[in-house]
Parts: structure tokens; C-alpha cells; sequence
């Protein structure tokens, strides 16, 4: 399982240890309004989350990060590189959330762009990023990945908006 690091941030592959920090960030409803259902997730559903990517690590090689800034070691978010809508030999997908009172201060798209450095290193030749059409902020930082909007498509049981980039053309932007 690899961490990776940008200049402010600590990427941790997400383990049991995290719980309470991820059940802060899952329990939130204005965090969660533009995931999967739309509401807060309970503890035991924090952990059944944690639980479900531990083998993603040891299959793909990559799954979630829990996010922690350098400076206090709080954890402020998860993110992830896992194939698309958990399906084996989808293409990979990239994603994020973030404690409300980390939004605006690009971490999101600080540990983005790591994760979409760190595919590039694995060879991945694409990635795509997924959102709520009404999640304005995730498509923001689609957009300063350098990723292409690709369409409105059904994932996870809902309609998104698709973003992609092409690891060898887009993202250029991205040095590594």
C-alpha cells in the first residue's frame, strides 16, 4: 500500500485507525449531499467502507487514502483511485471529500493532482472523475486537473457528470 505526499497534505491508505475520522466526515450531511444517496453515513457504514477497500488495495494495487494536512495531522478528507463504480477492469476513477471546514482552501485539488500523478506512474492511461451535476465545486476541480467533460452518464445509480483525461495528452499541467 503506498502514502503519498504533496507539499501540504499526507495521502494514507485508508485502514481501521481512520474510522473516527472518516465517520466525521461521512456523518455530515452538507458533505455527503452530493454522494451516493445524498445522506450521512452512520459509523458502522464508515466502517463497512473501510472494510470493502482493504482488498481493492491488495487486488488493484491502489483503493482510498485517507487525506491528513502535514502541519496538525488532522484528517480532512478521503480520496480515492479505484475503478470506476468498484467494477473490476472498469476504467480508474478518482474522487474526493473533504471536512466542510477544509472546502476552498485546495487541498481537493492538491491531492487530485497527486493521485492523478500517481497514476500516470503506475502506467494507467486514463482517468475519469465523477459528480453530482450539481456539485459545482467537484467539477471545478475537474476542471483545473486539465480533465475533459466527457457527458451525463449513470454511475452508482444516478446521473453524473463524467469528466476524463487521458494520462499521456490531458493534465499537461501536471508535472511528473
Amino acid at each position: 500500500m503506498t502514502t503519498l505526499e504533496t507539499i501540504r497534505l499526507k495521502l494514507i491508505p485508508l485502514s481501521d485507525e481512520h474510522l473516527a475520522g472518516l465517520t466525521a466526515i461521512n456523518s455530515d450531511p452538507e458533505v455527503m449531499a452530493y454522494i451516493g444517496s445524498g445522506t450521512p453515513m452512520s459509523e458502522a457504514e464508515s466502517q463497512a467502507m473501510i472494510d470493502r477497500v482493504k482488498p481493492r488495495w491488495a487486488s488493484h494495487g491502489f483503493s482510498w487514502w485517507g487525506v491528513f494536512r502535514k502541519d496538525d495531522n488532522l484528517m480532512i478528507g478521503a480520496a480515492t483511485l479505484q475503478p470506476l463504480a468498484a467494477q473490476t477492469g472498469a476504467v480508474p476513477e478518482i474522487g474526493w471529500r473533504l471536512r466542510r471546514d477544509c472546502w476552498g482552501q485546495g487541498y481537493a485539488t492538491e491531492a487530485a493532482e497527486r493521485i492523478v500523478l500517481f497514476a500516470k506512474e503506475l502506467g494507467i492511461p486514463e482517468v475519469v472523475a465523477v459528480a453530482n451535476p450539481g456539485n459545482i465545486a467537484s467539477i471545478a476541480v475537474m476542471k483545473r486537473l486539465g480533465m475533459r467533460y466527457r457527458g451525463i452518464e449513470t454511475h452508482y445509480n444516478a446521473p453524473c457528470a463524467v469528466y476524463q483525461a487521458n494520462l499521456g495528452l490531458d493534465c499537461l499541467s501536471l508535472k511528473g
